[in-house]
């Protein structure tokens, strides 16, 4: 191939010194390619003169089948450092608890049937720690509400209900649903996500101020909380799928509070490639709820 590659290049530079240089052999050994190629097709390809190097006219007829044969093994070659690259990655990611613990299990393991050399390391954090992870080079992207980001990238994935979850002997539990006008009247217990959160969004967007007790960075320890009585909150349903062993009552909201869920990143063309896909991957095989 890189007699071929040679051809080309003299033909490109229009000087068989010049191609020497820039492909790293010396004058002679060009020539001597070039000649094994007009040996090897049985035909002249190149003039040499003062002017310097030009196509013959079978060259020029021959001339577009070697860049395309030249062109397609330099893809090749890409392709193979590309798969490599993908085969023996490792795929950092920030994550919150409710991605991690419903979605992010099977999309791996499919992405792993795939790409099984691939490793990935996951940081569990919050709306303010996953993008400055992001922004740091700690993690290649991350799980977050894009509403909660100003200055990076991010890709919109899905939105999801956010329901209210009280004890399961409180008062509001028989209702069919409960308002945020309720919920507001309660000891409310408020998930530390960061700078932005959902329900505390969506009670100022409806004029109310809660009165919270108590804030807690964990998903399941604010479950607990409930559990005894402590107060009320406002969870993501995704989070709520696997609750039965918690003396807990989930009921929706009127009207519905939503979070949006999407990726932050900082630059899809420096990210590794082995992210690059993943990220393909994820937005092709997200799962339901």
């Amino acid at each position: 191939m890189q007699r071929y590659l040679a051809v080309c290049k003299v033909v490109e530079v229009g000087s068989f010194s010049k191609a020497a240089d820039i492909l790293g052999y010396s004058q002679s050994g060009i020539s001597q390619m070039v000649q094994s190629v007009e040996d090897e097709c049985a035909m002249k390809l190149l003039y040499r003169s003062r002017g310097g190097v030009r196509l013959t006219p079978e060259g020029q007829e021959l001339f577009p089948y070697l860049q395309a044969l030249v062109n397609s093994y330099q893809a090749m070659r890409e392709k193979g450092k590309e798969i490599q690259g993908l085969e023996s990655g490792i795929i950092r990611m920030g994550t919150i608890s409710s991605i991690s613990g419903f979605w992010l299990p099977q999309i791996i393991k499919g992405f792993q049937q795939l790409h099984p050399q691939v490793q990935f390391v996951l940081h569990q954090g919050d709306y303010d720690t996953i993008p400055e992870w992001v922004r740091v080079g700690e993690i290649d992207f991350g799980f977050v509400n894009p509403e909660a980001v100003r200055d990076l990238k991010t890709i919109f994935l899905k939105k999801g209900e956010m329901m209210a979850v009280l004890p399961k002997d409180h008062p509001l539990a028989c209702q069919e649903f409960v308002t945020l006008e309720q919920l507001a009247e309660e000891p409310f217990l408020l998930v530390e996500s960061g700078s932005y959160s959902e329900p505390m969004d969506a009670f100022r967007a409806a004029g109310l101020k809660p009165n919270v007790k108590l804030c807690i960075h964990d998903d399941y320890s604010i479950l607990s909380m409930i559990e005894a009585g402590i107060g009320v909150s406002i969870l993501a349903k995704l989070l709520l799928h696997r609750t039965e062993g918690y003396g807990i009552c989930v009921r929706p909201i009127r009207p519905a509070v939503e979070r949006s869920i999407g990726v932050v990143y900082k630059d899809l063309q420096t990210m590794p490639i082995a992210s690059r896909r993943f990220l393909t991957y994820l937005q092709e095989h997200l799962p339901e709820g």
